[in-house]
């Protein structure tokens, strides 16, 4: 083996190519999976155990001087083929590959699409909040578990400062300043003591939405949800409401979805139920219009929030939530189609 390495180094040495095909053909010879030199390399098992270390180390610097080789040839070959009249002075001094969106802003802004149809703006506030916005202009009790340390981060200095644990602190800071009518979602980022794992983050992405007018009642929530379903899930998609608990809603709902994966069937990803949770909805609790100075015997309202993770990972099946924030190239590109 030695002799055939010391032959092919001599060979590697004395590489010339006067063109990209027959560079290729030099590179298919040599480094290609039946080339020459990964033939040795399968063979390096044979190798008496007293040589290997010698053996190995040769193996390896022939593969780098060949790797080398190639690439140098194929420099020289772009070199010269590249003349004064070929060049397009238009160009950009490098390549630029353009990137993607990411899969969180995708589904976000197919969300705020599809709410806008039916009339709803966007409305953003502060990630670092006050405990009056975040809590207690929601009717939050003051020893309600949420206000544990468990569940927020507070700022230490001000106890009364925190990150913001979910984006319904931006809807009464609209109702605050704005009379009905108010039609608004709300996208953003929120934060959560919770631990890191495949199915929680101490930080994910919601939108929330709020409408609030005359005469606004739990017959024009059922209706909103379901063409929201239908809009992103499908045509065949199908809504249920649950009773549920939300301190700033009364009656309050968990919506499922039809699991999109078997049509309601049951599967293994619905637990065999046929259905999904996705977010959680109700009417506005009368306690939080006055808490906003809006006259709930004037006024009443909906609201809703979702988990725009929860949404994608039902969208496009993603099973760990931590690859949405690890900025894995692989995992982006995914979603080039997705535009």
């Amino acid at each position: 083996m030695l002799d055939i390495i010391k032959r092919l180094k001599e060979e590697i040495g004395a590489l010339t190519a006067s063109d990209l095909n027959e560079l290729e053909s030099l590179r298919i010879k040599y480094l290609s999976k039946k080339g020459e030199i990964t033939s040795l390399f399968n063979e390096f098992r044979n190798v008496p155990a007293e040589q290997k270390r010698e053996v190995g180390k040769l193996l390896n610097e022939l593969k780098d001087e060949a790797l080398q080789k190639i690439n140098s040839l194929k420099e020289r070959i772009s070199d010269n083929k590249q003349t004064d009249t070929e060049i397009d002075l238009t160009r950009s001094a490098y390549p630029v590959k353009l990137g993607t969106r990411h899969p969180i802003s995708i589904v976000k802004n197919e969300i705020c699409d599809i709410f806008g149809k039916l009339g709803f703006s966007i409305a953003e506030g502060p990630e670092i909040e006050d405990d009056w916005h975040v809590f207690s202009s929601l009717n939050f009790p003051e020893d309600h578990p949420a206000r544990d340390m468990q569940d927020t981060f507070f700022i230490q200095r001000s106890p009364d400062v925190l990150l913001r644990t979910h984006t319904s602190s931006v809807q009464t800071r609209v109702m605050g300043k704005t009379q009905p009518p108010i039609r608004i979602i709300c996208p953003g980022r929120v934060y959560r003591n919770e631990a890191i794992s495949a199915r929680a983050h101490c930080f994910f992405h919601q939108v929330e939405a709020l409408y609030v007018d005359k005469n606004v009642t739990f017959a024009d929530l059922k209706q909103a949800l379901l063409f929201f379903a239908k809009e992103m899930f499908g045509a065949n998609t199908k809504i249920r409401l649950r009773p549920s608990y939300f301190p700033f809603t009364e009656p309050s709902a968990e919506m499922d979805i039809s699991c999109n994966l078997c049509g309601g069937k049951g599967c293994s990803f619905c637990k065999g139920t046929g259905w999904v949770e996705i977010l959680g909805c109700g009417m506005v609790d009368p306690n939080v219009l006055e808490a906003c100075g809006i006259d709930s015997k004037v006024y009443t309202g909906y609201a809703l929030g979702m988990g725009i993770e929860r949404v994608t990972n039902l969208k496009y099946q993603v099973k760990d939530l931590r690859m949405f924030s690890e900025n894995d190239k692989r995992f982006l590109e995914e979603f080039e189609a997705a535009l």
